[in-house]
């Protein structure tokens, strides 16, 4: 387990490095993390406990000496990489608000670009996992619904060369869920609606054409704020969609400021990344805390 100060108190370099001071602590983690203390043998079917095997990454049962490898199914997996490395880039990604660059990992810890980026690349669909996707809303909640467009070459915000559309689904106070979709069109938007929001959700979005039809489907309340006529935040019906807005806004300044450019390849890795951040603002120092903890057995 994490030691408890970094659950209670703001995560710091120094009580990070107390707790995985050297690569051994690291596998150690892995391994009570993923097998515990004692587990049944998957050869032998003996309750176990398991030895450390030298000079490999493993772990052997005292009775038959099958090994256990507490990295298989994890970021670090085959990797050559340190583990403490690993943790220390899973801690800069747990730390800071605008996303790590590559090439301040490959500065920091004195690795390649090519190592950087992938250790980089790994760890943001590792997020994404973790992060999930509960569906959002239901009775007396609020979610905006609002589209976007990421990279490529802009044409005064209305999409341009190599754009991504990518639309998002913010519950009032709560959770954020985006999907990249090819246009912004209703059979587009819609299905994404309705697989992450729940029924008898208020649904806030502006007037764009796309978003028509959510007032049909039984059980979803539909109100438009009029952005075309300068609206904002609807006079009678407060309806609005300025917190997925915000979400966009600090989106798009952290990858101009931080990664300049990111590919529609791999764009939904960094959007990962960005909701696991996002849906933890309230509780920064238990992001690390989450990652460590949830490697699969």
């Amino acid at each position: 387990m994490l030691h408890n100060g970094m659950a209670k108190n703001t995560l710091t370099l120094r009580k990070f490095q107390d707790r995985f001071p050297t690569e051994e602590s690291c596998l150690e983690h892995l391994k009570l993390t993923r097998f515990g203390e004692r587990h049944e043998c998957e050869k032998c079917g003996k309750d176990a406990q398991f030895y450390r095997v030298q000079k490999r990454r493993s772990y052997a049962c005292e009775h038959c000496g099958h090994q256990i490898y507490p990295t298989a199914g994890t970021p670090f997996h085959r990797t050559r990489t340190s583990l403490r490395d690993w943790f220390y880039v899973m801690f800069l990604f747990c730390t800071t608000r605008n996303g790590v660059a590559a090439k301040e990992v490959e500065r920091q810890i004195g690795v390649t670009y090519k190592t950087a980026w992938r250790m980089c690349h790994e760890i943001r669909k590792y997020m994404a996992i973790v992060d999930g996707d509960e569906p959002m809303g239901g009775p007396f909640k609020t979610v905006e619904v609002d589209e976007t467009f990421l990279g490529g070459y802009d044409k005064g915000g209305f999409g341009g060369k190599g754009k991504t559309i990518v639309v998002g689904m913010l519950e009032r106070g709560g959770n954020v869920t985006t999907r990249i979709v090819k246009d912004r069109k209703t059979v587009s938007l819609l299905p994404h609606i309705l697989d992450h929001v729940r029924p008898h959700s208020e649904v806030h979005t502006d007037e764009l054409h796309g978003y028509r039809e959510i007032s049909m489907w039984n059980g979803y309340w539909h109100k438009t704020v009029n952005h075309s006529k300068g609206e904002y935040v609807c006079r009678d019906t407060g309806t609005t969609v300025n917190s997925i807005e915000g979400f966009w806004a600090q989106l798009k300044r952290s990858i101009n400021g931080t990664h300049i450019h990111v590919s529609p390849k791999h764009l939904s890795k960094y959007l990962g990344e960005f909701e696991f951040r996002h849906n933890r603002r309230n509780r920064p120092e238990m992001m690390l805390s989450e990652l460590m903890l949830a490697f699969p057995r």
